[in-house]
């Protein structure tokens, strides 16, 4: 970090730097999960399909995951600033278009372009700290960033709900447009300039780069967790806690709310946790490395107990939920062993592996679940046998962090 940054980390860092980051990613994940709570309005309206429904939400994912290789390039060249407040652009006018949308291909194409424009929101954030920040600082602030999609998560919910009816879903939209415009402003005016200097000459060259980090013996060593534990805990939350609790606990869909609730708060009060905590852990030598290895041990052992246990599942979901924070460590402990030139790249190549993982546990889970149940099996143990299914994934994926933790060339372990 240069005598530059330092001074500004000192001074106004956490107002010019963290806030434009913390707006951006809140942004993100309230629009990742908003159509949750709009889609009945949406299908009234318009008289959607489920599967037209699911088609159109699904876009924002596609796009996301699609953008995730080239904005790692990116944000390596020119940077987070240029980069950033150019997609939040992109939301902006996403959002605008999805509010004036009349047919699904308008809003399968808004929705798309939506998710183009936050696809760097927290990988230009890790960027910004890794640049900007020291090392002992990272984790905190990475688990702040976090907390800050959870806060966005949880206000498209019961938030969202209850001005539903006075603004409707096209003026929420327009408003969300609004914000994600301020955000771009903001991103842009705030930040400090951080044009990259980097070898690659071509396109071509970069893409070697990006080849090679997929095929590092580091990346593959992280990779299967980012896929079966930040994908797994993706796809529970997005689609699989409410079917668990409802089929083999015997939760109403009330119940199952407030589990989904309290999960949702768990991993807020992780990330909380995080934050307040991640400076003084690092003092300690505590390593994000160390962090996963204690997080994904809890994960699998309360796991377990959600499958074996009679204890209450609002208990164990919330607990569950607290662990998962340490999801985000995985991007600092990878990265680490490159250089940090690269974390752009390092980091979206683990992101898309993290959003593949969503998309195969959650059609995958799916996929068992139709045909153990075509055999015979009713949909309580088909629910069993698949999460067991996952718990099995998890542990073997587990398996490699167990050995020393990897550091940049020149650097000793600590």
């Amino acid at each position: 970090m240069t005598r530059t940054n330092s001074s500004l980390v000192r001074g106004h860092g956490w107002v010019r730097i963290f806030l434009p980051f913390a707006l951006g990613y809140y942004l993100s994940y309230l629009l990742r999960t908003v159509n949750a709570v709009i889609s009945p309005l949406i299908t009234d309206e318009l008289g959607l399909s489920a599967a037209s429904l699911g088609l159109m939400t699904s876009a924002y994912f596609v796009a996301f995951g699609v953008a995730q290789i080239p904005v790692g390039i990116a944000l390596d060249r020119y940077g987070p600033r240029r980069v950033e407040a150019a997609l939040l652009l992109l939301a902006a006018l996403g959002s605008a278009l999805f509010a004036c949308g009349d047919s699904l291909g308008e809003l399968a194409a808004a929705r798309a372009l939506v998710g183009l424009g936050v696809s760097a929101c927290l990988m230009a954030a890790l960027k910004g700290f890794a640049m900007w920040y020291p090392p002992e600082r990272q984790s905190s602030l990475i688990g702040f960033i976090m907390a800050s999609g959870s806060l966005g998560a949880l206000t498209a919910s019961v938030p969202l709900e209850i001005v539903l009816p006075a603004l409707g879903w096209r003026g929420a939209f327009w408003i969300i447009a609004a914000v994600a415009l301020l955000a771009a402003v903001l991103v842009l005016r705030a930040l400090p300039e951080s044009r990259q200097e980097t070898h690659e000459r071509s396109l071509g060259q970069a893409l070697k780069v990006v080849a090679a980090i997929y095929a590092s013996p580091v990346f593959l060593r992280y990779a299967p967790v980012s896929v079966f534990f930040v994908g797994g805990f993706m796809a529970l939350q997005s689609l699989w806690v409410v079917p668990w609790v409802m089929n083999v606990n015997g939760l109403d869909l009330s119940g199952a709310a407030k589990v989904l609730v309290a999960l949702n708060l768990g991993n807020l009060a992780g990330q909380l946790s995080i934050g307040l905590l991640g400076v003084r852990l690092a003092r300690a030598h505590v390593q994000p490395l160390g962090l996963l290895r204690v997080g994904y041990a809890g994960m699998l052992v309360v796991q377990a107990l959600i499958l074996w246990s009679t204890l209450p599942p609002l208990l164990l979901w919330s607990v569950f939920g607290v662990l998962t924070a340490v999801n985000s460590q995985t991007y600092l402990a990878a990265s680490r062993a490159f250089p940090v030139a690269l974390f752009g790249r390092v980091s979206t190549a683990l992101n898309l592996m993290a959003f593949a993982g969503a998309f195969i546990v959650q059609w995958g889970m799916g996929i068992g679940l139709d045909a153990m149940q075509a055999a015979g099996a009713d949909l309580r143990n088909a629910l069993a046998y698949g999460f067991a299914g996952l718990l099995v994934l998890q542990a073997a994926a587990f398996v490699p962090l167990l050995g020393r933790a990897d550091v940049r060339p020149g650097q000793g372990t600590s």
